[in-house]
Order: structure tokens, then C-alpha cells, then sequence
């Protein structure tokens, strides 16, 4: 069994960056609640869309949120995971939502109008990695470019 090793912020800045699909945590009066985000990475935050009437929208402004990403490998025993943990904003500045637009949109996948940002500036940046082979293509396989 190989220990998981903690990455560097570096790296954590990386593979966060070019992922997707991440998941976002916050608390809720039922509970804790994890819902999978399309997301970008944006001046030092994590910055997602959902809709008025959302879980999120309800639970998550001016609170404090954890979101991850991460990558397994079920075949050869690898993978990693990125934790951030911060608090969320919502993104109401129509010049920060147009900036957000130009460098890379956050595009959910769900159906229906997401038109609200939510903004999550990270304080802490963490990830751990379990696995022998660390070449870039199996780090990330399927990796967001511009």
C-alpha cells in the first residue's frame, strides 16, 4: 500500500484549474448537503452559476462552503482530491460577471437558468494523491484548455 502524499499549492492550483465538475458542500437546516457544480476558476476563486430558488442560493451566501475535485482510477489504485474551503459570495457586479464571461465561463450542464454566480475565494487549498504514476495524462485525462 503506497501512504498518500499532500500535494503542493502548486500543484493543487493546477489540477484545480483544469477540471470541470466539481462538488460544492455547505450546511443546510436538514443537513449537510454536497451538489455537483460546473465551475471555473477565476482571480483566486472558485465561481459557479445556479438558479434563484436553488439550495445553494438558499444555504450558501455569506456562509462558509468546502468544494472539491478530484480524479480516481479504479483500475490502477490512483487518484487525487483538491479542497477548498471558504466563504461564498454571490457575484452581483455586472463588469466582475462580464470578466468572469470573457476568461471562462462556468457552464452547467443541468438544464434550465442558472443566472446567478457564486463566488467561493478560497483560504485554504489543499490535496492529497494515493498512486505510483503521475505523468499529466493520468493526473487529469480530461482536462479543461483554453
Amino acid at each position: 500500500m503506497i501512504p498518500p502524499l499532500e500535494l503542493s499549492l502548486d500543484e493543487c492550483l493546477d489540477l484545480l484549474s483544469g477540471g470541470v465538475v466539481g462538488r460544492v458542500a455547505m450546511a443546510t437546516a436538514a443537513g449537510p448537503r454536497i451538489v455537483p457544480v460546473n465551475y471555473a476558476v477565476h482571480d483566486h476563486a472558485i465561481v459557479f452559476r445556479t438558479t434563484p430558488y436553488s439550495e445553494m442560493s438558499t444555504h450558501g451566501w455569506d456562509t462558509e462552503l468546502a468544494f472539491e475535485v478530484d480524479h480516481v482510477d479504479y483500475e490502477t489504485h490512483q487518484g487525487w482530491s483538491v479542497v477548498a474551503l471558504g466563504r461564498g459570495g454571490l457575484v452581483d457586479d455586472p463588469e466582475e460577471i462580464a470578466e468572469i464571461r470573457r476568461s471562462w465561463e462556468p457552464r452547467p450542464w443541468a438544464g434550465g437558468t442558472r443566472n446567478l454566480f457564486v463566488r467561493l475565494p478560497w483560504r485554504s487549498l489543499t490535496g492529497r494523491r494515493i498512486g505510483n504514476d503521475w505523468s499529466p495524462a493520468t493526473l487529469q485525462p480530461y482536462r479543461r484548455t483554453l
